[in-house]
Formats: structure tokens, C-alpha cells, sequence
């Protein structure tokens, strides 16, 4: 380890002295991009390379997992980047947000602009390693990224807008791996919009007040004391929905074991939420990557 220490010393200090307005916004960069905050990226991970699994019927190629696995982290730091790009004069005025890159200084819209389109293009570049089915579907991913942020200004349904947004690679999973959608897969798809409008609604539980006070829509104030009922319905149909997709796949005992393990968690986010305290809101948020992980596991399990 040592003998790696100049050398890399030596690779930093190069790349400072060969891009140093970039090196500066360095770390303003992984900010915007969220890459020190990864839950977004496993909520999007989790059900698409589940997806990848069940498409395979068997261990994935290797190609395959990692084309999914970047192109996930890509896109999900891409739509940070226009997200920001669309709220840069909402963040400031939200506790949770007012230390972004750009409300503090750090970065500037154009910045984030760029960003999203460097990553978008690279985004691009892995999907053309699959086949053109796929290609065809990955402008929709695109389109979906990029109208969620300015969603909130117009309907209280953004939720809905980042539910198909982060359903979408479930579909490209099986394009890329078996050249069509069955239509099984769209019962993943269809459950995880619903999972995704569940966990979305209790982050914006978290900005509730704030969202109120300067006109920012969504379903947590379109719900409003009926918030707990929606979004235990909507777990519960997301649960039943992945039940019905697992009797389609022929799942065995396993992942059935792991649909019961999700619904402890649901369950225990139910109770974390049940004062609408922004911190346990938010702790219920973040709970949801193990539902998406319990769930990978039980299908990483069945086909074993």
C-alpha cells in the first residue's frame, strides 16, 4: 500500500495541475451527482438487475451486469443533475436542500446542464453495447429523467413521473437480454412504479412544510391526512402485483419467503411515518433499499 501512496500522490497532483478549475469543483461535482449519498442509485439498481436475473433465468453475463450496473449509477447521477438544474431557485429555500452545489455557490446551472449531458452521453455509449431494442427504449429513459424535475410545478403526480422513470430499466433488462418484453415483465414493471410512488411520497413528506409554503407540488400534499392510507395501499398492491409476476416466472419458495421479509419492512416503515416527523419520514425513505435488496436476494436465491 505504501509503494501505491507516491504514485498516486503523483496522479493527483498531475491531474490538479492539467484541469484546475475542474479539480476545484471536484468535490461541488459529487455533490450535485449524489455519488456520496447512494441510496437513489440501489433503489434503482435493485429492481433492475433483479429484472436482469429473472430475464436470465440463471446468473447474468458478465457484460450484461455491468453495463446495468454503471448505467444505473450514471443515469440515476444524470437526473440529480437536471433535477438541480430545474430547482435552483426552490433548493435554497428548503432546509433539507439549501446546501446543494448550486444554491451555496458551488456550481452554477450550466455546470449542472453539462454535467447531465456528459453523463446522459455516457449513459448512451453502454446502452449501444446491447442490442437496437434497447437503444430504442433508453430515449424514453431519457425523456422521463428529464421532465421529472419540472413535474412538481405543474401536478401534484411527479411521484408518478420517477415511478415509471426508475421502472424503466426493468424493461430494458429484458430487451437486452432476451430481445422482447414478456408480458409478466410488465407486472415488475407496473409494481415497482407503485413501490417507487410509496417510498417517493415519504421523502416529500420530509419538505412537506417547506413545499407548502413555496407552491411545490406532490402526492405527499396531494394525500394530505390520507398519506399513510395511500401509501400502505400502495405498498400493499406492490407486494401483490410482485406476487402475481412471481406465479408468471415460476419463482420458487425463496422468493416468496422474500416477498413476506419486504412486507416486515413495509411494515416498519408504517410505523416509522406514523407521526409524519421528517426524520423518521426520512429513515423510512432510506429503509426502502432493503426492501429492494431482500427482495434481489430472494431471486439471486431462486435461481441458484
Amino acid at each position: 500500500m505504501k509503494y501505491f501512496r507516491p504514485i498516486w500522490s503523483k496522479f493527483i497532483n498531475h491531474f490538479r495541475a492539467q484541469f484546475p478549475e475542474f479539480y476545484e469543483k471536484l468535490p461541488a461535482l459529487i455533490d450535485l451527482t449524489r455519488l456520496n449519498r447512494p441510496v437513489g442509485i440501489y433503489l434503482l439498481l435493485w429492481p433492475t438487475i433483479t429484472a436482469l436475473w429473472i430475464a436470465s433465468e440463471e446468473f447474468p453475463s458478465f457484460s450484461l451486469l455491468i453495463i446495468f450496473v454503471l448505467g444505473t449509477a450514471v443515469m440515476r447521477s444524470a437526473g440529480c443533475c437536471v433535477n438541480d438544474f430545474a430547482d435552483y431557485n426552490i433548493d435554497g429555500k428548503v432546509l433539507r436542500t439549501e446546501k446543494r452545489p448550486i444554491p451555496r455557490g458551488a456550481l452554477k446551472r450550466q455546470d449542472a446542464f453539462l454535467c447531465f449531458f456528459v453523463l446522459s452521453a455516457i449513459g448512451f455509449l453502454l446502452v449501444l453495447l446491447t442490442n437496437w431494442e434497447t437503444v430504442l427504449l433508453s430515449f424514453g429513459a431519457v425523456a422521463l429523467i428529464a421532465i421529472y424535475p419540472f413535474m412538481k410545478r405543474y401536478s401534484n403526480l411527479p411521484q408518478l413521473v420517477l415511478g415509471l422513470a426508475f421502472s424503466w430499466g426493468i424493461l430494458m433488462a429484458f430487451t437486452a437480454k432476451i430481445n422482447e418484453i414478456p408480458q409478466a415483465a410488465y407486472l415488475l414493471f407496473i409494481a415497482n412504479a407503485l413501490w417507487t410512488i410509496a417510498y417517493d411520497t415519504q421523502y416529500a413528506m420530509v419538505d412537506r412544510e417547506f413545499d407548502v409554503r413555496i407552491g411545490v407540488k406532490s402526492t405527499a400534499i396531494l394525500f394530505g391526512d390520507a398519506d399513510r392510507l395511500i401509501i400502505g395501499v400502495l405498498q400493499g398492491m406492490f407486494i401483490i402485483t410482485l406476487w402475481l409476476a412471481a406465479r408468471q416466472f415460476q419463482m420458487g419458495t425463496v422468493f416468496y419467503a422474500s416477498l413476506g421479509v419486504a412486507s416486515l419492512l413495509l411494515i416498519y416503515q408504517q410505523y416509522l411515518i406514523r407521526h409524519r416527523l421528517p426524520g423518521p419520514c426520512f429513515k423510512a425513505f432510506i429503509n426502502n433499499n432493503w426492501v429492494g435488496a431482500v427482495i434481489f436476494t430472494g431471486t439471486f436465491l431462486n435461481y441458484l
